[in-house]
């Protein structure tokens, strides 16, 4: 069906869908923009957030927009060591929520709820998940045990059960399929953010920005650490693991780096705002936020050099030899002293955002998926 025959047909269509959650870390943000494009476009949705409840922080985009019907559920997240104990428990809540509002299409962002039985279509979004993260980290898969054996089989029930497996990249979908067995039906749809959250026109400090977890072996934000760098860099996020302390390694860094902790949103976007270069330093990374919310801040992105990365950019961003410091550095210094280049890259990555990673067409996308899914559903 050619694009204005769907945008007339969801024009007059009003779905109510129910879309689970959590608020660890970037599917919170994710469902941030969904939720929002959905409700400005007339549906109508129940939003489920499961595991520990959100910050305040974190709800204050929900207590502006008062019609949606949000909800928690307190179970642990399906990779967590305690889930076993509680995933029937969670599979039913969910149940009984879709049997009470029954609503036309589900959007589930973890795997287990893929196999509920019900009448409505299922969507599974893989994020990411246990075995290509440790594989991407670790090089090899882990070695075998009764938790795992468990994980795999709740994973791959709820890929088997859904009507669509959505992922955010097609290397995240090509490495589910490696590790599970392969949905019937598939599809990618890129994740994206509001370009007018954004400020690109902000006078630029020549600085490095990344955004980390120092102690996350996938996010690998301590590359920074291992070299020394010419220009001022600046690590958000928390420098140490939750209960521990980094503080004796912490010294010994260069004066060069500034650890300026966790930041609310409106704090890094003003960060952003005012950075030139952004170091996207992943080893494993299904998608990755922070690079799109540097490139719509119009900074020039240095990459690690993995399949997805180049997936996602293109020729849009300067990449370093994978995993390695010694070309971060060489990179960095490359786009610091060249303001030209710079200037060029940061212009390319804000380009490629706004028309790849715009959250206008994220939503495009989910929308017409529901409604084929829906529609399907009818003809059956």
């Amino acid at each position: 069906m050619k694009p204005q025959y769907w945008r007339l047909l969801l024009s007059r269509v009003r779905m109510h869908v129910l879309i689970t959650t959590d608020a660890v870390g970037g599917v919170w943000v994710y469902t941030r923009e969904l939720v929002t494009g959905l409700l400005q476009r007339k549906h109508s949705v129940t939003l489920v957030s499961i595991g520990e409840a959100p910050r305040p922080t974190q709800m204050k985009w929900i207590q502006e927009l008062p019609n949606v019907d949000f909800r928690v559920a307190p179970f642990p997240l399906e990779w967590m060591q305690d889930a076993p104990k509680h995933i029937e428990q969670s599979i039913d809540f969910i149940s009984s929520l879709v049997e009470k509002l029954s609503p036309d299409v589900l959007h589930f962002n973890q795997y287990c709820y893929g196999m509920l039985e019900c009448s409505a279509p299922r969507i599974v979004v893989a994020h990411s998940d246990v075995l290509s993260w440790w594989v991407a980290v670790h090089g090899a898969l882990p070695d075998n045990n009764r938790w795992l054996e468990w994980y795999q089989g709740l994973v791959s029930k709820g890929i088997c059960g859904a009507d669509v497996v959505v992922a955010p990249s097609q290397w995240m979908l090509d490495a589910l399929c490696e590790h599970y067995p392969k949905p019937e039906h598939m599809q990618v749809i890129y994740n994206g953010r509001a370009p007018e959250l954004f400020d690109h026109q902000r006078t630029k400090t020549n600085c490095v920005l990344t955004v980390g977890r120092l102690w996350d072996l996938g996010k690998q934000a301590a590359l920074l650490l291992q070299k020394p760098h010419a220009m001022p860099v600046y690590v958000v996020g928390p420098d140490c693991y939750p209960g521990s302390s980094t503080e004796g390694s912490l010294s010994q860094v260069s004066s060069q780096i500034t650890f300026l902790g966790e930041q609310s949103e409106d704090t890094l976007r003003t960060i952003y705002a005012g950075s030139s270069t952004y170091a996207a330093t992943s080893r494993y990374e299904p998608f990755g936020l922070a690079p799109v919310e540097a490139a719509l801040s119009r900074c020039a992105l240095v990459m690690n050099d993995i399949p997805v990365f180049h997936e996602l950019w293109e020729d849009n961003a300067i990449y370093f030899r994978r995993n390695d410091p010694e070309g971060l550095a060489i990179a960095l210094q490359e786009l610091t002293e060249d303001d030209s280049l710079r200037f060029e890259y940061a212009d390319r990555a804000l380009n490629h955002a706004l028309v790849r990673f715009a959250s206008h067409r994220m939503i495009d996308e989910y929308e017409r998926l529901y409604c084929m899914l829906i529609q399907a559903r009818g003809e059956a």
